[in-house]
This record gives structure tokens, C-alpha cells and sequence, in this order.
């Protein structure tokens, strides 16, 4: 993975994918996960993301499958992770995507833990950035989108996607552990956005 997605520019690269797999390991250790499956999952959970294969959804599942059966893994590991890779996204503020197993979980908060304070302040405008979009306009209001067809569309500025996304996650964390984590991560982003607005007024 991380030869994969060496260079990668838009917030999606090895790093993520390396804190990931360390948040997952830390929440794993205090849920009572299978680690070795919370791990796989982690590490291939962004194998082919949908947003980077022209919105198919399916690839990612299909890459990790093949990538365990080269590597000789057991079946009965092979599909709770590719179950994971393929159910881990996020779809829209509307739909609902909960996880299997306790493994899911694990993996899906600590990917929602990333998307969100500082390194999610900071990789939302570097996806915005690669995608060419704009950075913020007054008269664009968010979209909640209810449907993964309507939220795979969405082209808005990177100040919505706060409101269609980030702000949404800390209610929609799994495990004990990664709710409290994000308590502090979810405070960071409405301190950032309200010094964002100040500036953007002239008024800080």
C-alpha cells in the first residue's frame, strides 16, 4: 500500500492509510477486536477508492480479495476484510452504512477519525485542492445528500463538504473508544470554521 499510493496528493495516501491502521490497532486493543482482521482491513481499505476509479464502488472489494489470494490468506480471513473494504465508505449524510462486525466497526471509525480535526481540516482541502475545487462560496449552501448515487455527485466547495460529512461523523462513531476520541476532534473543526468565517468577514 504504501508503494501503491506513494505521491498520492489528495489526502488519500499512505499517510492516511498508516493512521489508520494505528487508530484501528489502539481501538482494536480496547474493544476486544480481532486484530488481525481490524489490521488487513486498515491497510486495504483504500486499495481502490471509489472517488479515484470514476465512482465504482466495487473495485476496492475486488482488489483486496485478489491481493489476500495471492498472498495465500485463509478464506475465513479473506471475506470479513473484503466485507469491511467493501461497506467502510461514507454515502451521504442520508444513508445509513453500519458495519457487520465489531472488526467493521473498529476500521470504519478509525477512518472517520482521520476524516475529521486538524488531519481532517487538512486533508479535506487537499482533496478540495486536487479536484479543483473551490475552497468556499457564500452562496452555495450544503447539500445533504440522500442517496451514495446523489452524494457521488456532489462537485460542492470544500466549506460544505464540513456540512455534508465531517460535523456528521462524531454522531456516527461505533465503538466507545473512537466516541470519545472524537469529541475533541469534532470541537477542533467548529473552532476552525468559526475563525474561518471571521477572516472570510474581515472581522479577525
Amino acid at each position: 500500500m504504501e508503494q501503491k499510493l506513494a505521491g498520492d496528493g489528495s489526502g488519500h495516501d499512505w499517510w492516511h492509510i498508516y493512521r489508520v491502521w494505528n487508530l484501528a490497532k489502539n481501538i482494536a486493543e480496547q474493544e476486544g477486536a480481532n486484530l488481525l482482521i481490524v489490521e488487513l482491513s486498515a491497510l486495504l481499505h483504500d486499495i481502490a477508492d471509489w472517488k479515484f476509479h470514476d465512482g465504482d464502488d466495487s473495485k476496492g472489494q475486488q482488489m483486496a480479495e485478489q491481493f489476500l489470494i495471492d498472498n495465500q490468506v485463509e478464506r475465513e480471513v479473506i471475506d470479513p476484510v473484503v466485507e469491511i473494504v467493501a461497506s467502510i465508505s461514507y454515502k451521504g449524510a442520508g444513508v445509513a452504512t453500519p458495519m457487520k462486525t465489531l472488526e467493521g466497526e473498529v476500521v470504519q471509525d478509525a477512518d472517520r477519525l482521520d476524516a475529521i480535526g486538524a488531519m481532517g481540516i487538512a486533508r479535506t482541502f487537499a482533496y478540495g485542492g486536487n479536484k479543483n475545487r473551490l475552497m468556499y462560496h457564500p452562496d452555495e449552501k450544503p447539500v445533504m445528500h440522500q442517496s451514495f448515487a446523489d452524494y457521488k455527485k456532489n462537485t460542492g466547495h470544500t466549506i460544505n463538504h464540513f456540512y455534508e460529512k465531517l460535523l456528521l461523523l462524531k454522531n456516527r462513531m461505533n465503538t466507545a473508544s473512537a466516541k470519545k476520541m472524537a469529541k475533541g476532534r469534532h470541537q477542533f473543526m467548529q473552532a476552525y470554521l468559526d475563525q474561518f468565517y471571521e477572516e472570510w468577514d474581515g472581522k479577525a
